[in-house]
Order: structure tokens, then sequence, then C-alpha cells
């Protein structure tokens, strides 16, 4: 046993670190320091640590666990009961053990005893960002568009401190780990073309294009008709002064509008969607991927870039830290059931590929890049939302790189009446002159 540098130890610190030592008296070696409100230091059995476990007051761990789906923890962490200093990815193997814990009820009032002992919990503070509160009904347009505005609408100059020069908020496309950001990020965007297999004056609608980023790349590089559609207004309105930059208003625009709000039928030579379908939920697939069908002509494409959950992972019951503080109402689902309700609606699946990998990378670069200009985002934001986006993306690099997520690129194809896909027999082409 590593002992405590301290000089001396109160009944909360005792209490706490009897509570830690129970907990964690089989994960070895224990790769992370904890230090206390008094400056304890209950060192790491490896030096360096990956990271320190700072506890602010001595009700902080009684916060921690108050209950046992991680929400209170993450609470416990964007209000400040405790910080995490160092690599805070290395926070979730931790988690994940804990969660795989099989504790025997004497263990369980041994511990329970020791919380209940620590001083009772503060109250949250009821100013700077709280937990979402949506009306209305689940995934109805108008409930879907306060869930987008409660992500998205954060602030565009909070996004552009850690996001690449285009503003692509979704998973990049690395050639090799060590590769930078926006060099990622634009061949992922003409990946997106490749795959598409875009031509001078192909339609193309890009259902939740953020920030434009793709449907410029497909205008200035391609040559299509480019129409993006979002309901955040800011990034609306960024897309908006990008296009006329690049001086593309001829061929690119973006409307503020909901999937399920398009009109027209056999409007699109090609669709995309990246990033968004995630906020679509399981009820509204069916109309989702009907809508799409609608919109697409015979013999266009449709890409569907998404987050799935791997089906053989156990998922968190109850209500968690993602759903109340970063995506509210967002789902994700594993792979088998999207393919089925696309296959349901009509579309025949041509391609599918994961990019699990590539999203921890980008991941990763995204929390370093937040975490370099913490001062910077501290102030656009507050400290609680500076803490929610950086713990959910570190959470998230974990989650693919454990594999309990995925990301797929699903590439369907509406088929012409008798069948004909229209698409060559070979991939070779998305990936000649590769950049």
């Amino acid at each position: 046993m590593i002992a405590l540098k301290t000089h001396k130890i109160d009944q909360s610190t005792a209490n706490t670190l009897n509570f830690l030592r129970n907990l964690l008296e089989d994960y070895h070696p224990r790769n992370f320091a904890v230090r206390l409100w008094d400056g304890s230091l209950w060192p790491s059995e490896i030096n360096p640590p990956r990271f320190t476990l700072h506890l602010k007051h001595p009700g902080a761990l009684r916060r921690m666990f108050h209950d046992m789906h991680g929400l209170s923890a993450g609470e416990s962490y964007i209000y400040d009961d405790f910080d995490i200093e160092g690599d805070i990815e290395s926070v979730f193997p931790v988690a994940d053990y804990l969660a795989g814990l099989n504790l025997s009820l004497s263990d369980r009032l041994r511990m329970g005893w020791d919380l209940l002992h620590l001083p009772k919990e503060r109250t949250f503070p009821t100013n700077g960002r709280q937990s979402a509160a949506l009306s209305g009904e689940t995934h109805s347009v108008d409930r879907d568009r306060q869930a987008i505005s409660y992500h998205y609408n954060v602030s565009n100059d909070f996004y552009a401190l850690w996001l690449d020069r285009q503003m692509v908020y979704s998973c990049a496309y690395f050639s090799k780990p060590n590769e930078d950001l926006h060099t990622a990020q634009e061949r992922k965007l003409d990946y997106l073309c490749r795959k598409l297999r875009l031509h001078p004056g192909d339609r193309l609608l890009d259902i939740g294009c953020g920030w434009g980023g793709l449907i410029i790349h497909a205008a200035k590089h391609y040559g299509v008709e480019a129409v993006g559609i979002t309901l955040s207004h800011p990034q609306a309105e960024w897309a908006a002064v990008k296009i006329r930059e690049a001086g593309l208003e001829n061929r690119c625009r973006v409307e503020e509008r909901d999937y399920r709000e398009l009109r027209g039928e056999k409007s699109f030579d090609k669709l995309v969607s990246v990033g968004m379908f995630e906020h679509v939920g399981e009820t509204m697939l069916p109309t989702y991927f009907r809508q799409a069908w609608k919109l697409l002509r015979q013999g266009g494409v449709f890409l569907n870039h998404g987050i799935a959950y791997n089906a053989a992972a156990p998922w968190p019951e109850g209500p968690t830290f993602t759903k109340r503080y970063v995506f509210p109402d967002g789902e994700l689902l594993p792979i088998n059931k999207t393919l089925r309700h696309a296959e349901e609606a009509g579309f025949e699946v041509r391609d599918l590929e994961s990019l699990r990998e590539h999203y921890a990378l980008t991941l990763r670069h995204w929390v370093k890049r937040l975490e370099a200009r913490y001062e910077a985002a501290r102030k656009i934001v507050d400290e609680p939302t500076y803490r929610i986006w950086r713990l959910f993306m570190a959470g998230s690099a974990y989650g693919f790189s454990a594999g309990s997520l995925n990301l797929y690129q699903t590439l369907l194809v509406k088929p012409d009446g008798r069948g004909n896909s229209r698409l060559p027999l070979t991939r070779r082409d998305w990936y000649s002159n590769k950049q």
C-alpha cells in the first residue's frame, strides 16, 4: 500500500480515503493520484500518473457517488466538486472498472457508511449552463429545434476555437495517426464527395449541414449545386458568410429547415447526412428514410454518416450525462437497425465502412485543442460549458477506442425501375489520386 502524503488526517479525509481504498483495492496498477482539499495526496502506483483526481471539498466524493449511472459524477465534475488534471480520457477505463464491480452486501454497507459520514452535498449552482429542459412531443419538429439549439447555438466563436478551419464537427479521415486535424478534415470532405461520385451540375442536399463545410467544398471542387439544411440559426449565419466569401452564392445555399419540411419529389441527384443522424431517433427512422427516398431521383445515392453503438456492449439505463447536458433526445442505435429501416424504405445498401479509429483520433484532437485554448474559451462560455465539452469529447474518444461506439458511412442507392443501380463495378475511383 502506497502511503498517504499528508501531515494530519481529519475524519472526512479518513473516510474519503477508506472509501477509495476499498473501492479500488483490486485496481492495479492504479495509474492516477488523488489530491484532497487539504493538500493530502494519495500517490499513483506509476510515475508520472496519467491524471490526478483533485477533490475540492470534503463532500465531493459523496456527491460523485450519489448514483451509479455516472450522471452525478459528471455533474460533480462540471460544477467543480472535483477536477481532473492531466489526461482526462484515462478516467474512463477507471469508470468502466467501477461499473463492472459486483460488490457484496457487506462491501456496499461498509463503503456506504464512509460516504454517509462525509458532509452533505452542496446544491448545484442555478446560474450558468443548466441541463436541457425541452418541451413538446419527443422528436417533433419544434422539440428537435430546441434540442439542436441547446447544443449547437452555444457560440460559433467557441466552436471555432477547437474545430478545424472549415468548422467540420464530425469524424475526420486520417492517413496516419499523427496527421494534423485540418488535413484530415479536408480529406474527409473530399472522401465524401468521391463516395457520392459527384459531377458538375449534380444537385446535392446535405441534411444537417452544420457550418457548411461540405457543401462549400462540393460546390467549389466538384461543380455541384448544393443545398444545406440546419435547425441552428448561428450555423446558418456562419455558413452564409463563408459561401459569400467563396463567391458561391449562385451554386450553394443554406436554409434553416427540418428535413421533414422539404418538398419536391426527386429533387436531388445525391443526398448526404453527416453527424445529424444521431438526432433523428428510432421512432422517426421510417420517416427519415422515406423522406430521403422521396427527395432522391432514381439512380441517386444517399450517404448516411452516423454514430452507432455496439449491440454487444452494455448500454446505460436511466438518465445519462450526455442526454442531460450534451445531446438531449439524441439516440444511438446499432447499425443493424439503421440498415433495416433503410431497406424497408426501398434503399439498397451498397457499401458500409467503419471509421471508428478515425473518430477516436478526431476527438483527441478536439480535446487537446480545447484544453490549449482554455483561457480563450472562458471568455466566451462559462466554466460548466467548458467542462461539459471536455468531458463528453474525452469520453467519446474512449468509447470509440474501446469499441462500444462506432462510426459508419453507409452508401445507399435508389435503383431505377428495372433494378439498375447505375454504379460502377468497383470502388477504384474513390481511391485514385488520393490527397
